[in-house]
This record gives structure tokens, sequence and C-alpha cells, in this order.
């Protein structure tokens, strides 16, 4: 195998070191995108031909030099290495560690950097990785395939790269590396092994790859090195805590290493914190915010860490409100007694916030003080970082600024709307239930839908062209006036009910030409919402998203989707779905308020969607899909913490849907995550039809609704949507065949993995017209003539 994917060259040297001592500051990692999403272009340019690989390699090196300095400049002390990727840091890791599928081998030893993107997106030949995601975030990765043959070896090419860049810039840097127990608990047996095969049974041979990554980092320069751990927030057996023990004796009783950080994030480290206290590693990094706030009493429990490294995680890494600097710089102040020396850092790495708040012209000056992005937090985390090197008087100023803008924010009208509160607190638990069980609601719809056996659908959306993109940016700069954009949109839902029906689908879709978003489509058009221009996170690969924010109570001042889906109606006898975005989904994929409890806030998005649902109902759609793929996403990482979660996530979908007539099908719809501990869940939302993400793990969900005993229909995907891949109707159908081992073909639908609305229309064409095809013959197969 050739060494690492993509490469790229050191920089010339330069310095930015400062002469004065360097701040005990420091972040995990940064947005890798760049301001215009440069990288986004560079790669999705090399995709399609438009962009040479010494051109992608250039961009890349020229993005995370000016974020090293950036970073370097703003006062942190070390900078962080090996964060940045092309597509996903988990990859990146199999790669270093020579996990490579076999059937993506040759692509990789014939070209580095394509073999690279033909595991994170297939090829026609050979299917990617598994993709789902990185834990309670909306963060996709992709799934290292692991089995008993599996052989690792050392290939830090790009990792040691990175780090001679920032070295070359006269920067402190610290390599930051996916530890290797997180590394094997997150992968999954590779196709044709047993499906209970335990990864972590790899971990004596993995360990010695790791050794040898780390002493070539220390080779190239590296004091201290990362090691990311965060699946150990997550319950751990004993079995999987001695694992950890043995992981980092090993590795910290090397001599050839650099001294070792091992960082945990996104809550509480719990048992598996005592472990790494008596580790023989030089630092810890824990989370100290929401469910991670407890890693203070448990950390003074066990007596502390002296000697060791502490670098605190005291600026929430996920969500974009201020600090409260003063009750931050008082946590610090006491963990100052609980280790040998503390540093100040986000809870995790910065990749999951926009870049830069301060590039929001469109934003209320007033509501753009209490926000936080990527550059403000890294303020955050100097100012901190300075009151504790030289006490509260040298930030004193920052502290009576930020006091004055957590009481704005506290205080402002725009946080709180009396009729919403009095709506959401009249609820009753009747109001969360349709009136008829599935079976009775099932009879009502077929007598009015009439559907074939295995009927075709999609998810919802259709490839977003430039034409669509270029009328709504038209509309939105007034180049276009709204009767000209209206127009337009509706010659695409032209386009899109006709392709549909020469296709032969069964339920229709109008194809979402005017949302640019799910979520952002409607919160843009519900009150207590604010809306970005330029607030990008990465979601997966080149795909990014603009979270809203979440700021004040919500209601809906008007429809929001009847309009589009009537006018799909009118041009077809099929039946369209009305397509909304659920609750949970609307939280999970927003920046949410952070001053009262995700529960209420979801009420009152349900409540907004119910109206909805309402007068889709009054307009005649006769199938709601109202899609909720974040709902497994959110899952509390720790068992103890998701009954109450699920049950306040589950009524919020019930309650949206609850008033729906028992002849209109509701369906909702998830994709990319771990479904088999939400299936009770899942049956509690009580919808009609559930679509779910199944192509690339080969129908797994369809066996374990089935285990479960799922009552209802369901449409497990035959169709990787986030692969440029076409399958093929022989493909379809053998899918389509295993899912019928496990859901009977009077409840089985047949459809993608999730919207298409980032495939290209010829791709698209063709693999719908393979789908139905599939069906057909499936269904010939079923009831020969």
């Amino acid at each position: 195998m050739t060494d690492q994917p993509p490469t790229d060259a050191p920089s010339s040297a330069s310095s930015s070191a400062s002469s004065a001592p360097p701040l005990p500051a420091t972040v995990y990692g940064y947005p890798r995108q760049g301001a215009d999403r440069e990288l986004k272009k560079a790669v999705e340019g090399y995709w399609k031909g438009r962009v040479t690989a010494d051109a992608l390699r250039e961009t890349a090196a020229g993005l995370r030099r000016a974020n090293w300095r950036r970073l370097a400049e703003a006062g942190l002390g070390e900078v962080p290495t090996g964060d940045f990727s092309y597509y996903d840091h988990v990859l990146d890791t199999s790669v270093m560690v020579g996990a490579i599928p076999a059937r993506h081998r040759a692509a990789v030893e014939r070209d580095a950097l394509d073999g690279y993107f033909a595991m994170a997106r297939g090829t026609q030949e050979v299917a990617p990785l598994e993709m789902t995601k990185w834990f309670d975030t909306n963060y996709h990765y992709l799934v290292p395939e692991l089995g008993p043959d599996t052989r690792f070896s050392a290939h830090p090419a790009q990792q040691v790269t990175a780090l001679r860049e920032a070295v070359a810039l006269g920067l402190a840097a610290r390599p930051v590396l996916v530890g290797p127990i997180t590394y094997l608990l997150l992968a999954k047996p590779a196709p044709g092994v047993d499906p209970d095969f335990e990864s972590l049974t790899l971990l004596d041979r993995l360990l010695p790859v790791y050794a040898e990554v780390l002493a070539e980092l220390r080779a190239a320069g590296a004091r201290w090195v990362q090691l990311d751990e965060p699946a150990l927030v997550q319950d751990r057996t004993p079995a999987e805590l001695n694992a950890v023990a043995r992981a980092y004796r090993d590795l910290g009783g090397r001599s050839d290493r650099p001294e070792l950080l091992v960082a945990s994030y996104f809550g509480r480290l719990g048992e598996a914190l005592p472990v790494l206290a008596k580790a023989p590693v030089e630092g810890l990094a824990l989370d100290f915010t929401g469910p991670g706030a407890a890693n203070l009493d448990d950390l003074a429990a066990v007596g502390g860490v002296p000697g060791k490294r502490l670098v605190a995680g005291v600026v929430d890494g996920r969500n974009i409100w201020i600090n409260d600097l003063g009750a931050s710089l008082s946590l610090l102040g006491t963990l100052l007694g609980l280790a040998g020396r503390v540093e100040v850092a986000p809870s995790c790495s910065l990749l999951h916030v926009p870049l830069d708040a301060d590039a929001e012209k469109d934003i209320d000056p007033l509501i753009l003080r209490w926000l936080s992005f990527a550059r403000q937090k890294t303020a955050e985390v100097v100012v901190l970082a300075r009151g504790l090197a030289h006490g509260a008087t040298a930030i004193g100023a920052e502290l009576t600024a930020n006091r004055a803008d957590l009481a704005s924010r506290a205080g402002s009208a725009i946080t709180r709307d009396p009729a919403v509160r009095a709506r959401t607190a009249a609820v009753t638990a009747a109001d969360a239930h349709r009136s008829r069980p599935y079976e009775e609601r099932a009879a009502a719809q077929r007598a009015r839908l009439g559907l074939p056996p295995l009927p075709t659908t999609t998810i919802g959306s259709f490839p977003q062209t430039p034409d669509l993109r270029a009328a709504r940016a038209d509309l939105r700069t007034g180049r276009t006036g709204t009767a000209g954009y209206e127009q337009r949109i509706e010659t695409a839902i032209a386009e899109m009910i006709a392709f549909q029906e020469q296709a032969g689908l069964d339920v229709l879709v109008h194809g979402e030409p005017e949302r640019s978003d799910m979520v952002q489509y409607f919160a843009e058009r519900l009150t207590g919402y604010l809306a970005t221009r330029h607030g990008w996170v990465q979601s997966y690969g080149t795909r990014y998203v603009r979270p809203p924010i979440l700021a004040g109570d919500i209601s809906r001042p008007e429809p929001m989707s009847v309009r589009w889906t009537t006018y799909a109606q009118s041009l077809t006898r099929r039946p369209v779905k009305g397509m909304l975005t659920g609750p949970v989904t609307m939280l999970a994929w927003s920046f949410v308020r952070d001053d009262q409890p995700p529960a209420d806030t979801a009420r009152q998005v349900a409540l907004a969607l119910r109206d909805e649902v309402t007068d889709l109902e009054a307009a005649g759609t006769p199938v709601i899909q109202v899609d909720e793929p974040a709902l497994r996403e959110t899952l509390p990482l720790r068992t103890a913490d998701r009954a109450d979660y699920l049950a306040w996530a589950t009524e919020a979908f019930r309650l949206t849907t609850g008033g729906a007539r028992d002849d209109t099908q509701i369906h909702t719809h998830m994709c990319y995550a771990e479904f088999g501990d939400i299936l009770q869940a899942i049956d509690d939302l009580d919808a009609d039809v559930i679509s779910l993400e199944a192509a690339r793990s080969r129908m797994q969900v369809a066996g374990e609704l089935a285990t479960a005993g799922y009552p209802r229909a369901a449409g497990p995907g035959v169709y990787d949507i986030h692969s440029p891949r076409v399958p093929t109707t022989d493909e379809i159908a053998d899918l389509l065949r295993k899912g019928l081992t496990a859901i009977p073909a009077d409840r089985l639908w047949v459809n993608p993995d999730c919207g298409l609305k980032t495939r290209d229309w010829p791709e698209t064409r063709e693999s719908l017209t393979h789908l139905v095809t599939a069906a057909h013959r499936i269904r010939t197969e079923l009831h020969p003539t």
C-alpha cells in the first residue's frame, strides 16, 4: 500500500512566535472549511476534474497555515495539528493504521488520494464505507471495517506532514489523533465477518502501530500528542475499562514517545476517570460543560491528578452562546487545586460551530453580542487563560462587559412570548395521540390511497441545481421579484412531478426546490429563530449546513409548506407527500437555547408544526412526512439519561401528528445512525410508515425492526444517496429480498436512504429508474401472473 492518501508539502518557514510567555490556552480542533468554504469547493472541483491534486493540496495547506496563524495570533500557547481532513478524521485514522478494506486496496495502491475518496464516497465498482453520526452530534464519520484477519501498519505521513508545517511556522504544535480505544469501539465487523466480532480484541495488534506513529511524531518535533477518547464518556464494561488501562499502560510505558494528553469530551468521563488518572500519561483533557460538569466532583473524588497537565474544557464547543466568564474563572480556580497545572480550552473541537460571528451583518447587533462562534470562543479561552494566569483583575473589563451581555439576554423580550407559553402549558396527554390504533388507520389509508404492494417513493428532496440556488439568491438580493421567483419554483416542481410519473413512483414529492435546508427553511418561517448568512458547519465530507439559532419562544405566523405541496398535487392524480421537519430535528440541527429545558422548546416547535399538519390536511394532502433523522443522534450518551429524553422526544413527535385524521398517512424518516437502541422509541412515535437508512449496512435495521416486533410499515433504504454510485436493478432487488425476510410485503416500502438534494440529475434518474424496476420485479416474484 502506498503511504497516507493526501499529503501536502510544508510551507516555507516563517515565525509567529511571541517573546511573551505562552498562555495556558489551547483548542482541540478548528473548522476546516475556510471563511468561504474554500475546502469544499476545492474537493468538489477535484472530483469533477476542474482542480488538480496539487492545487487541492495547496488549498488545504493554505487553510491549515491560516488557521494556525490565527490561533497563535489570538494568544493560544499551543495549536492543534492533525485535526484537518479532506473528508473525515476517522477515515484518516483508518488510513494511518492501514485498515483499508479489501475492496478498496487496489484503488489506494493506484492513487492514494482517489482511493481515499473511494472509501468515503464509493465508485461505480465498489461501495463506500458505512457512515454514521459522531456520538450525539450532527457530524458523520466513516465507520472502520475490521475483522479477525485485520492487520494494522503505520502510515502517519499526513499527521507528520501537518506537524512539520506548523513547526516550520515557529509554532508550538500538538498533534491530535483519535485514540486506539475509541477507534476500535467505533468500528464494525467487515462484510462477511461474524456480526458478533468484537473489534476491541484487536487492541494488542493496534497498539504497536500507535506506538510507531507516536515515535515518528516525536522525531518530527512533537513534544505532546493528544489522543482523543470520547467513547469513554459512554457506559463501559469492566472488560473495556481493563482495555483502557492496558492500552495506556502500554503506550505510556514506551520510552520513544512524546508526552501524552488523553482527551475526552461530550460528557462525564465517569468510571473511566480513575483508570486514566492512574495511567502513566502526562495529561488529561476533560469536558466541564453540560453533562461534563459532573467531572469536577469525580475529579475531586479520585484526589485529582497531581503532577499532571489538566486541560479544562470550560467553554462550550458545541453551542454558540457566550460563555459566563465569571463562572468559568471560578471553576478554573477550583481546578487549580486538583492538578499539576491547568490550561483552558473549549469542551471539544470547534469543528461543531461556525467560524466567525462577526461575519453576520444581518443579525441585530444586540443579539450578536450573545453569540460566540469559533473565533469568539478562541478569544474567550484566551481571556480566561489570562485571568487564570494573572488574576481576575487582569480581565476586569472583559468580565464587566460579559456580565452586561448575559443580563441583556436574560431580560430580553425576544426570549419570551406569553401566548406561546400559555398554549404549551395547556397541552394534555390526549393531544399527543392519534384517535385510532394503527390497524384501523392502516385500513382507512389503504382505501384512500389504493397503493400496490411494495409502494415506491422518495424521501423528499430532489437535486438542488445551480439554477435553483441562483433563483433563491436572486430573490434574496432583489434581482428577482416574488412573482418571478415563484414561477421558477413552479417550473421546477412541474418538472419533478413529470419525472416521477414517468419513472413510475407511487407516492410523489414536490422535490423541495424552494428549500436550501430542511431545518433552515422552516426556521426562517417561525418566530424565535435566527438565521445566519455565513454560519456553515460541516455535516460530512463536503456537505455543510447553516444551523439556525433558537433564540426565543416559537410560533408559526402562517402556513409554511402548503403553497408548494398543493401546487404539486394539482399536477398529478398520484398522492403527493407533504414534507415537514420534526420537532426533535428542528432542535438538534439548530443551536438550541440553553436557558430552558429542551423539552419545553420541543413542545413549542411541535405545536407550530401541528398547525402546519392541520393546514396540509385541509388542503387535501393525503400523506404527510415528518422527518426525525436526529432522534437517535440526540440520544444521551449515558443510558441513565435516555429515558427522560426519549419520553419528551417521542411526545413532541406525537404532539405534531396527534391531530391527524385516520386516513392521513403519517410518515417519518431517519438516517445515518445506529437504530438498535431506540427501537422502542421508534414504535412510540406511532407513525404509520418509517423510512430508514439501510443500504450501506445491507438491511441491518430491517432485522432489528423484526426482532423488536415492530408492527407498522417500514421502508429500509435500498439506494445509498451519499455516494455518486448508481445501484443496479439486481442490487436493489437483492436488498428488497433481504428486507422481505424481516418485514412482510404488505408493510414494506421501497425508497432511497435519504433525500436526493446532494445528487446530480443523471445519477438520480438512473437510480430511481432501477429502484422502480426492482420493485416491479419483486412484486412479480411475490404475485406471479
